[in-house]
């Protein structure tokens, strides 16, 4: 079955998808690949961080760096400037969802006992898949950056938050289903609405846990969260592989289905 048809079916009939069941198999696949994602996201930290800093620098000056970031206020922005800075943000995170599709890729690996290593990570910076995550991505985090600062100049803040929150709660499958899916970014969107909008309070409850289990990262000096970070893909992959599938058989698995023929 595909993931069109499978969509399909659920947006006229539903899925279960168990709590428990979820949970343990994101804790054991989050435990094969905990190391390597935890490295990647501290390279990918220490690389955007380099460039936020030397582009702040260049802008402003190394010396008045601080002293910017502490009045740095999206109300004292002029429009242009705002639209410019929602812009830079979604072009930002769209260069980050081939990272971010690497890591439910090295998920998928140690699912199903597939070699991967620090550099999987990386692999969706090349080939199709790069266009529709780049612009499912960019769309998404447009829309949400672009009405936080419009509710942050009217000094409702709060629910500009709250609208992001909602906004990454109905979206978070729109990646796996580009890259296991093999859905257009529009598409992707729209069935992660679907999706989510049929099992809202069970899915809600395992990104709460998954989000607590990563906040214990903060616990240590911080650096903690790098290594508990991956926690919160490999629940976004159970869950994705428990409602749709991948597809993927090993193997034994093609023999069989051969000699069945």
């Amino acid at each position: 079955m595909t993931a069109k048809t499978r969509i399909e079916d659920i947006k006229n009939h539903g899925y279960d998808i168990d709590f428990s069941d979820v949970f343990n198999k994101s804790l054991e696949n989050y435990k094969k690949i905990a190391l390597n994602a935890g490295i990647v996201f501290i390279l990918a930290s220490i690389i955007l961080g380099s460039i936020i800093i030397g582009t702040i620098a260049v802008i402003w000056g190394a010396a008045s760096i601080t002293q910017n970031l502490a009045d740095l206020k999206i109300y004292n922005f002029s429009g242009v400037t705002i639209l410019a800075y929602v812009f830079v943000i979604a072009m930002i995170s769209g260069m980050i969802s081939p990272l971010s599709a690497g890591i439910l890729k090295m998920a998928h690996h140690a699912s199903n006992n597939l070699e991967f290593s620090v550099g999987t990570a990386f692999d969706y910076y090349k080939g199709s898949y790069f266009k529709e995550l780049f612009i499912a991505t960019m769309l998404l985090s447009f829309l949400s950056v672009g009405v936080d600062s419009l509710l942050g100049i009217l000094e409702i803040r709060f629910i500009g938050v709250l609208f992001s929150y909602i906004i990454s709660f109905f979206t978070f499958l729109t990646i796996p289903l580009i890259v296991f899916g093999n859905l257009k970014a529009l598409e992707a969107i729209q069935a992660s609405f679907i999706i989510v909008s049929k099992q809202f309070f069970v899915l809600l409850g395992l990104l709460i846990v998954a989000v607590i289990m990563t906040a214990l990262g903060f616990i240590g000096f911080c650096i903690g969260i790098f290594f508990t970070l991956p926690f919160l893909y490999s629940t976004y992959y159970c869950i994705y592989d428990s409602i749709i599938g991948t597809g993927y058989k090993s193997e034994l698995e093609e023999i069989g289905t051969s000699e069945n023929y």
